[in-house]
């Protein structure tokens, strides 16, 4: 027994078997849990786990941080439209979390969830990278769809070196039972949806702004900055 604010208090622990989440027992055993504290007197309290009410309180947090997500890359991008493209592709990426998690057999419990938030930080930062690569080169005069072709191939590479590192990372911690979820989670949807972005995007940008390949003798297309695009030759 123990004080705490000079209350006697008692602990309850208990270790998990197996992959068993700790979420899961306290839902399990939730309802003994509340008829043993209809038993007792009004001045002994129960609190439940720190964990679980932990967790409550950052999935209350969630959507503010995705309201301030998407203030930021307003910011950024300064246009809605750039701002619909890069978010379109983010849910994407749930391809490659299910990918993972169903052959793992891990369960979407509230650290995968906490992956997936994660994960969609990371495909949007590619995704404006990619963006804003390709409105840079348009900005220079580029012809607007050899500038989506470009920006692609010469992002490619830093894009993909940086998802299998972020992937490779996360190999240490798979068959941990608290963080294994989130690991697979994680890595599955860093690897589908890094492709997603490389080969989705681009396409995406294409048809969103109907960019249509020029044939002979079609005059050079004029940017927004109203510049001519100059000749690569």
């Amino acid at each position: 027994m123990w004080r705490r604010n000079r209350i006697p208090t008692i602990t309850v622990r208990a270790g998990l078997v197996g992959d068993v989440l700790p979420a899961t027992v306290v839902n399990e055993l939730k309802p003994s849990v509340d008829a043993f504290i209809a038993k007792l007197p009004p001045a002994i309290p129960l609190q439940p786990p720190a964990r679980s009410k932990k967790a409550q309180k950052a999935a209350a947090v969630v959507p503010l941080m995705l309201f301030v997500m998407a203030t930021i890359l307003m910011i950024q991008l300064q246009s809605f439209q750039r701002l619909f493209l890069v978010v379109e592709v983010a849910p994407l990426g749930l391809i490659g979390v299910v990918a993972a998690l169903v052959p793992s057999g891990a369960p979407l419990g509230f650290v995968a969830i906490l992956g997936v938030l994660a994960l969609i930080g990371i495909l949007i930062r590619n995704s404006v990278i990619l963006i804003v690569q390709i409105e840079d080169l348009v900005a220079e005069g580029q012809d607007r769809r050899e500038a989506v072709i470009e920006a692609t191939e010469h992002r490619m590479r830093p894009i993909a070196l940086t998802a299998a590192a972020a992937s490779l990372a996360l190999i240490p911690i798979e068959r941990e039972v608290f963080w294994g979820p989130m690991a697979y989670a994680m890595m599955g949807g860093i690897i589908a949806g890094t492709a997603i972005t490389l080969l989705f995007l681009p396409a995406l940008y294409v048809t969103w702004f109907r960019i249509k390949e020029p044939k002979q003798g079609d005059e050079p297309s004029v940017p927004e900055n109203g510049e001519l695009a100059q000749d690569p030759a």
